[in-house]
């Protein structure tokens, strides 16, 4: 088997489960909270990846303290000894990924990225508003701050680009003064 189709069995096991306990938004956001801690923190994932480490017990420790404190659900504890029982640990962390995707799609959650010259959260707002009318999708907005494009925004959904920042449009302008220039020569 590959790690893929592992990873998407356990889950979408889990979201099942999840959801069957109405839980499925406290596992959602622990999951996430688990593989940005995963993803940020490279340590912590070769111990949890590598089976001759650490204990199962101390793994799992490691995963309780890394949801800062807070108290990990169930399901997700259950989901997680159900893993290290199977041997599987060294594909949790793609377990957990395959997870926040299962889960977006069963709640029509799309992902986007927001790039803006200043901090602007009224037109973070407006897309939003705009997208969830047309499409009846919610919006998580990764929002970063870049100066290098001058003004306007660049915005990105679903593979799809939407590049209106002054400093393209200034790109624009310049490769037809230089096509322009070519043809007068």
């Amino acid at each position: 088997m590959n790690t893929g189709t592992i990873s998407a069995r356990y889950a979408s096991a889990l979201l099942k489960f999840s959801a069957e306990s109405g839980h499925d938004d406290l596992v959602y956001r622990q999951v996430r909270t688990l593989a940005c801690s995963m993803s940020a923190l490279p340590q912590l994932r070769n111990l949890i990846d590598n089976p001759m480490s650490v204990s199962d017990s101390q793994k799992f420790s490691l995963l309780v303290s890394a949801l800062d404190g807070e108290e990990m659900a169930e399901e997700l504890q259950s989901f997680i000894r159900l893993v290290m029982k199977k041997r599987r640990t060294k594909y949790l962390r793609f377990m957990l990924l395959s997870f926040i995707r299962q889960y977006r799609d069963a709640h029509n959650i799309k992902m986007s990225r927001l790039i803006t010259a200043v901090p602007d959260t009224e037109l973070e707002k407006r897309i939003s508003d705009i997208v969830r009318e047309r499409k009846g999708d919610s919006v998580l907005f990764e929002h970063r701050v870049d100066p290098s494009i001058i003004g306007g925004f660049i915005f990105e959904i679903d593979g799809l680009r939407l590049d209106a920042s002054t400093a393209a449009q200034l790109k624009s302008v310049r490769r037809q003064f230089i096509e322009k220039n070519r043809r007068i020569v």
